[in-house]
């Protein structure tokens, strides 16, 4: 009963906030769209009241700021609408950019558990590593994009390889970081009690580090798949790409359609979502399977 009720308030709490959301979004159309037709009005000298400007806020063709509906129209056109193979079909960009964000999220976690690995096994490493682990993350991707792009594409690496780099470069950290700490949280008593089996470290390694590591490490990976969509998408901005939803964004900017850019944005966010509760399933299978307890990925 207690369950039901946690559930109902859970739900009810989401659903106020939503609708909280939504009337702020509402009425910050109505200010910003509402502010450029009363300019208009004004240098044509035409007349006007509250009532037109609310209206045509809300409904005008190159909005400053598109209302919900506007956007949901969009999407259903997009999505629904369009066959799968066309430009303006925003599954096909999404496959686009989901593709660019798979391979460099694989990417980013294997390099992130090895340096993890290595890093908890080896303290030169630690001392060596982790500076530069962590300096890594201060350089803001937008400007490192184009020179990936540009190193790459001088030998003739082009499409997707970029955009995964990029999408690995920015995933790669919260493994690390949250392996190192996962690696380390195994029980010193366990430990101990290996070491008087003359376990080896590879022993250590599977029979209990990793174990106790995996709650951990899919923390990391929730931040990760998420980082490693925004990655896939800053690196479609730099390239001039055909395809993908960081082009979407961009020819949206080139032409003044904010409801094609908001649309896109939307549906970036509903993919990363998506990918964050697929990691999520993944976590829960995977420590009911190793009989660890689910609270800790939780927590952690």
């Amino acid at each position: 009963m207690k369950t039901a009720n946690w559930r109902d308030n859970r739900v009810f709490a989401v659903a106020l906030v939503s609708l909280g959301f939504i009337v702020i979004w509402y009425l910050g159309a109505i200010f910003l769209n509402g502010q450029q037709l009363v300019s208009q009005y004004e240098r044509r000298h035409q007349d006007w009241d509250a009532n037109k400007v609310v209206a045509e806020a809300l409904s005008m063709r190159r909005p400053v700021l598109p209302t919900p509906d506007q956007v949901v129209v969009e999407l259903n056109q997009s999505v629904f609408h369009e066959a799968i193979t066309s430009k303006r079909s925003l599954v096909f960009h999404t496959g686009i950019t989901l593709s660019s964000t798979l391979l460099g999220f694989v990417l980013g976690a294997a390099l992130g558990i090895l340096l993890a690995i290595g890093i908890v096994h080896n303290r030169t490493l630690e001392s060596s590593l982790m500076p530069w682990i962590i300096t890594s993350q201060t350089i803001p991707i937008l400007a490192i994009a184009p020179m990936i792009i540009v190193v790459l594409g001088s030998l003739n690496f082009t499409g997707l390889v970029p955009k995964s780099l990029i999408s690995m470069y920015l995933s790669f950290f919260p493994v690390t970081i949250s392996m190192v700490k996962g690696l380390r949280s195994a029980d010193r008593l366990h430990m101990e009690l290996l070491h008087t089996y003359s376990a080896t470290t590879r022993q250590v390694l599977w029979k209990l580090r990793w174990p106790a590591s995996l709650p951990f490490l899919f923390a990391g990976l929730k931040v990760a798949i998420a980082a490693s969509l925004v990655g896939a998408i800053v690196g479609e901005l730099p390239t001039g790409a055909q395809g993908g939803l960081g082009a979407r964004l961009l020819s949206g900017s080139y032409y003044g359609q904010m409801v094609q850019i908001w649309a896109a944005l939307v549906m970036a966010a509903l993919l990363g979502a998506l990918l964050v509760v697929l990691v999520g399933m993944g976590e829960k299978w995977v420590l009911k399977r190793m009989g660890t307890r689910t609270e800790l990925g939780a927590a952690a």
